[in-house]
Order: C-alpha cells, then structure tokens, then sequence
C-alpha cells in the first residue's frame, strides 16, 4: 500500500514499498511544459531540463554527477512534455540516500553557467534536426499542432531556433524560481526502502524554503478549442519512401468519467496486434507495417489518434479503410467478446508494468501531480470493468465525427484536398 504525505514545505511525497525487489525509483515531477510557455522563449521548460545536469557547487560539472550515478550503475534520465517535467533516478536500493541528495542538489543548487547554456543551446538544436529528420516522431508533434492550433497546447515542446535564441541564463534562472517551488513539487520513491528514508526525504527536499502564490501562468495559458470545421489537414512535404499519417479526434480531460470506455474504445481499435486496426490494415491487406490507435490526456482536454506507417503508392486505399473502421466503431459499437477480451488486456498490461519500479513512480506520480488524487492500479482496473458496450458505442458516436478529425501527413505530395477528401464518412 502507497503512503501519501505533503512536507512542512509544501512537497508532496508518494512512498510505494515493493520489498520483493533489489531496486528502488525515485522520481521528481514538476507541472510545467511547454503549453506554460511564452511564445518568445518556447522550449524553455525543456531547455532547463538539460541544465539540471549541468553542475552545481557540490558537484562542479556533469562529469560529478554521471560518473556518481554510473559507477552504481544507475538508470537515469529527465523528460519535458506539454504539461509537465520530470527528473528519475533508479538504481540498487542500498545507494538510495546518495541518489536522493544527487536529485535534490540538481534540482535546487544547478549553477546554469554560461558557457554551459551556450553548449547546450546547440545540443538542442541537434536535438531538434533529430525530430525533423525522423518522419515517426515529428508526425506526432504535426498531428496536435494542428488539433490544438491556437492554444499552446499546440506547440512544439523542444521550440525552435527562433526562439531558443531568446533563452539566456537569466530567463532559465526565473522560470526555475516560478514553477521548481516546493509547492508545486511531487516526489516519489517506489521499490525496496531503506531505513530512514523518511529522514533522507525531509533532510534534503523538505529543506527547501517555501514559497507564497503559485505560478501565474497556471491561469493565462490558452486553453484547447475544439474546431468544427474538419476534417482539417497539416501536410509536410518531404521525400520518403513510407508515408507517416497520424488523424484523430479531440477527447476528454484526465479526470473525465468517459475515460475508462475511451481507453477500451482504443484498445479495440487499434492498441493491440488482434485489434481491428491491425487485422484489416496490415494482415489483410498488407498496406503498413505499423497501425494503431492512442489516447492522449491532459488537465482539459485530449484526444484520440491512430498512427501508421503506409506504403505510398497505396495510401488511399489505407485511409479508405482505415475510416471504414472509425465509421464501423461510431456506428455499431463493440462486441461482447471484443469488450472481455480488452478488460482483459488492460488488467494485464497494468498488472505488468506494474512489476517495474519505475512504471509504479510513474503511476502513482503523475497522478498527484495533475489530478491531486491517487487511485491504486485495483481502483483502475474496477472503472475498466465497469464499462458496458453502451458507454463505448456514445463515446464513439460523440468522438468520431469528420468536422473534428485534425491530421498530419509526412510524405512526397503537396495537395492536401486530396486526403482530407478520404477523411469523411
């Protein structure tokens, strides 16, 4: 059973014992991204998560961080996404106070020298051309560009060269000081716990001063309009030899009751290798290699997306039928079988990354930090189970309808009427 607890200062705090395991996580989520942004520094939520790593008084360069981490054989990493950033940690159990104070000491005490930020705009600029050489990866970005355009949802996460040029250390130190509060702060350890790892929590993270209010732009970001003039089309030229297409719907929020019967939806459609997205695409008629549907989450709103990888003499034929599907699933729902066999799915999906420390910080943090709420993986997998093939069939109907339908295309054409005009049933 998980432990829940907010610290004098405000952090709050998840602890998930997995004795049975030599491992042990610890995780440290902060709620900003990139649709917390200013339009004149986007990217800067992700650039700071590289100068985490950067150094700090204690330890004067990454060289002192890495080789502490590597020389235990640590797994460790940071990610930004469009709502929010975190910063993990896993490794043996038994070197879990040094690891606590490495992850407090960078995220309070990173120096963010100059010279370093400097360096590392260039990183990131690779890091971007990597993106764009990667037709799979930046469809993605593509396809919420352009079902979130307008709102800062719809902006790319890493930025672009225009505006990382606007990111100096003095930008990096005040979005630091705005959003890495205490407050604002979720902390999780999940896997095998040490003696006294409750002292080690309060000794360094519960150390932090507090601070008053909570980031402005909590409020003035632009939130998520839904479009009705669909479908609506973002096309990339670009030479390829498979076309990468990503099409889909917005959805419901996080905390939204619906959730647990969209989830299921995807699962029936496209989320496993029996699904019907994959029968009728690949099996039957051999038109991609890789087909399957996704929810994206956030605080207000999210989506429902299927992605392929198409042979592009035949990508007409694979969006024909890839809309008879959608059109099959709003019109006629699921079946009984096909309902079973995707709780079913679910429960073990669940149940398996559930093994892995990292996936239960994972579970557990993300949570707190967007919902301010925990449920256990038993309470999850009950809503799964509760839904009837009723609930799946209107959530269908009121998700799937073309005037909604926003997508990308990545491949060697330039007219787009062409593909939205197979986009509609």
């Amino acid at each position: 059973m998980f432990q829940r607890y907010t610290l004098k200062n405000g952090t709050r705090v998840i602890l998930v014992p997995q004795q049975e395991t030599g491992a042990v996580t610890l995780l440290s989520l902060f709620r900003v991204g990139s649709r917390f942004e200013d339009a004149r520094t986007l990217g800067i939520s992700h650039f700071l998560e590289h100068m985490m790593f950067k150094g700090t008084k204690k330890r004067p360069d990454t060289l002192e961080i890495t080789r502490e981490l590597d020389g235990v054989g640590a797994a460790y990493n940071a990610f930004t996404s469009k709502d929010h950033t975190g910063y993990y940690i896993k490794l043996n159990h038994e070197k879990a106070d040094m690891a606590i104070d490495i992850m407090y000491d960078m995220l309070a005490n990173s120096l963010m020298r100059h010279e370093e930020v400097e360096r590392e705009r260039k990183v990131i600029m690779e890091e971007i051309h990597m993106y764009e050489d990667n037709p799979m990866m930046l469809v993605e970005e593509l396809y919420e560009e352009e079902l979130y355009r307008g709102s800062s949802l719809g902006w790319r996460i890493a930025g672009d060269e225009k505006s990382l040029a606007h990111v100096r250390r003095a930008e990096l130190a005040r979005f630091r000081h705005e959003f890495y509060r205490p407050q604002e702060t979720v902390f999780v350890v999940a896997g095998r716990f040490q003696d006294g790892m409750v002292k080690m929590i309060e000794d360094t993270f519960g150390s932090a001063k507090k601070r008053d209010g909570r980031p402005r732009q909590y409020k003035s970001f632009r939130r998520a309009a839904v479009h009705s003039r669909g479908p609506r089309l973002n096309l990339k030229f670009k030479e390829t030899s498979q076309v990468q297409v990503v099409l889909g719907f917005p959805a419901y929020k996080i905390e939204d009751t619906k959730m647990p019967a969209l989830s299921l939806l995807a699962t029936i459609l496209g989320g496993t290798m029996s699904s019907r997205l994959f029968i009728a695409v690949r099996e039957r008629r051999g038109l991609a290699y890789s087909v399957h549907a996704s929810i994206n989450a956030y605080e207000d709103t999210g989506n429902l997306a299927v992605q392929a990888g198409l042979d592009k003499s035949r990508v007409d034929e694979a969006l024909k039928v890839i809309m008879v599907e959608l059109k099959r699933m709003a019109e006629k729902g699921v079946t009984g079988s096909e309902l079973d066999h995707a709780k079913e799915n679910i429960r073990g999906r669940i149940t398996l990354a559930l093994e892995d420390s990292s996936d239960v910080a994972d579970f557990y943090g993300k949570q707190e930090l967007h919902t301010g709420s925990v449920k256990t993986p038993e309470e999850k997998i009950e809503k799964i189970f509760a839904v009837t093939r009723e609930e799946i069939r209107s959530v269908a109907r009121e998700i799937m309808q073309p005037k909604k339908l926003a997508a990308a295309v990545i491949g060697p054409f330039e007219d787009a009427k062409r593909f939205t005009k197979l986009m509609r049933f």
